[in-house]
């Protein structure tokens, strides 16, 4: 074999040992969620293959999201997407600094001078009357729809670009996990009465406990919450474990489970979302030269009911983060 060949012999061999840890990592993650699963007949295999469907899914969905923004006072002059999430430079860095994730990263790197976060929020569009300048008169009750941006949080935070796509690939496929226990709950047919309410409370527990896209978009579990839901999700487990069920029940359990894995763009919604607003939030016409274009991701958030948030990826210096005092322990006991 020639020194190309070997090579490239090598470096397939790398690939290939690492796409198989990445598979065993997840299937790992899965059997925590549902440790039942293991009772299935070659459930690593089975979920092995379908899960190959679903990380090539996820990985091209990860690396499709656009490039990483800087979140910071200069940002806010500079980019129209920043400015219409916060109405101010100071809210920015308020919204930052009470971020208890944000806050542990820099804690634990010492040395870095920025974070690459998921910034996740509501975006509200509100449908108003305004007023608009046609040619030099000015018109009022003018029908506008205006955007507002709420509750932003940062849960996820990383030290590159790679890294932090990596991060949401897997909360990516936790969340393709979390959708095929909730529709083994759906199937009433298959499943006792008894199995379906037990698997149906893991699923609340589960989305209560931040799994999947809501623990990257949406707001954190309190601390005395966490140790409540962990108490329960181990309940739960218990009472699982000691059900007597059909010897089928395992092998339904992880058909439903892979049926989600392997066609991954089904059961996730992220989607990009475009506009033209002006300086004031209030989307324009779009074909304009008024205003400025800003660019969104939006993911469903499986759950009773069901909610969409935005997010885009950012860098956050360091040197904006405010210092923890007063202010900010009162922004964070007031959220």
């Amino acid at each position: 074999m020639s020194l190309f060949g070997n090579l490239f012999a090598r470096q397939r061999a790398r690939t290939d040992s690492d796409d198989a840890q990445r598979v065993d990592a997840a299937i790992a993650r899965i059997v925590a969620m549902n440790p039942r699963l293991k009772n299935a007949h070659h459930y690593e295999r089975k979920l092995a293959a379908a899960l190959r469907t679903s990380l090539r899914y996820t990985d091209e969905l990860a690396a499709s999201l656009p490039p990483l923004r800087e979140a910071s006072a200069a940002a806010w002059a500079s980019d129209p997407a920043i400015r219409a999430i916060f109405a101010t430079p100071d809210d920015l860095a308020e919204a930052f600094s009470r971020s208890d994730t944000l806050r542990s990263w820099f804690d634990e790197h010492a040395d870095a001078v920025e974070a690459c976060a998921v910034l996740g929020m509501a975006m509200i569009e509100r449908h108003v009357l305004g007023v608009a300048l046609e040619g030099d008169a000015v018109r009022h009750d003018v029908p506008q729809t205006t955007l507002c941006f709420a509750d932003q949080r940062v849960r996820v935070c990383s030290d590159s670009d790679a890294s932090l796509r990596a991060e949401i690939g897997r909360r990516l496929i936790d969340q393709l996990a979390l959708e095929g226990l909730a529709s083994l709950a759906a199937d009433r047919r298959d499943l006792l009465r008894q199995s379906r309410e037990l698997i149906e409370q893991r699923v609340a527990l589960l989305e209560r406990q931040g799994t999947g896209m809501r623990g990257v978009v949406a707001a954190p579990v309190e601390a005395d919450d966490l140790a409540r839901l962990e108490a329960q999700m181990e309940q739960n487990a218990q009472e699982l474990a000691r059900l007597r069920m059909p010897g089928k029940l395992g092998e339904l359990e992880l058909a439903c489970l892979c049926k989600v894995l392997s066609k991954p763009s089904e059961h996730l919604y992220v989607q990009s979302r475009r506009m033209r607003i002006d300086m004031m939030n209030v989307v324009q016409p779009e074909r304009t030269a008024a205003g400025r274009e800003i660019e969104f991701q939006l993911a469903r958030i499986p759950g009773n009911p069901a909610v969409v948030r935005a997010f885009t990826l950012v860098r956050f210096p360091r040197r904006e983060l405010l210092p923890a005092g007063l202010r900010i322990d009162a922004a964070m006991r007031a959220i």
